[in-house]
């Protein structure tokens, strides 16, 4: 990678594991990486319980809303983490994919959230660390 990174979370509804990863990374990277999320089928909204998980850990995603997944968005990724979106992401020569098996926080009350946000927090902070 030359410049800054890119990096292109998506699962099914961008409404809980993707949202969080990205906010996550962006808080982490301090502006030294690109982050986006999209869905393969986006919800209306994000998941209640994933709002109040990560304003515990005092990041906002009240103003966030679910993307879809573009063909674009992947092609300006240099890396890209599936979470689930099974064969919807379209793969392009020259970029990372790691696909992340997180249990999904849909229907899950904020207790079962709790876990599943410090996990996807353990694996930013390891990927940010390859980025830099």
């Amino acid at each position: 990678m030359t410049g800054k990174p890119e990096v292109l979370f998506v699962c099914v509804h961008n409404a809980g594991r993707s949202q969080m990863a990205a906010a996550l990374l962006a808080h982490h990277a301090g502006g030294a990486v690109d982050v986006r999320s999209a869905g393969s089928a986006p919800a209306d909204s994000i998941n209640p319980a994933v709002r109040e998980a990560m304003a515990e850990v005092g990041l906002d995603l009240s103003r966030e809303v679910p993307k879809k997944l573009t063909t674009d968005a992947v092609e300006a990724a240099d890396v890209v983490i599936t979470m689930g979106c099974g064969d919807a992401c379209p793969i392009f020569p020259g970029k990372r994919y790691l696909d992340w098996q997180l249990e999904d926080p849909a229907g899950k009350g904020v207790e079962d959230v709790r876990p599943i946000r410090d996990e996807i927090d353990r694996r930013v902070r390891e990927l940010l660390a390859e980025l830099r």
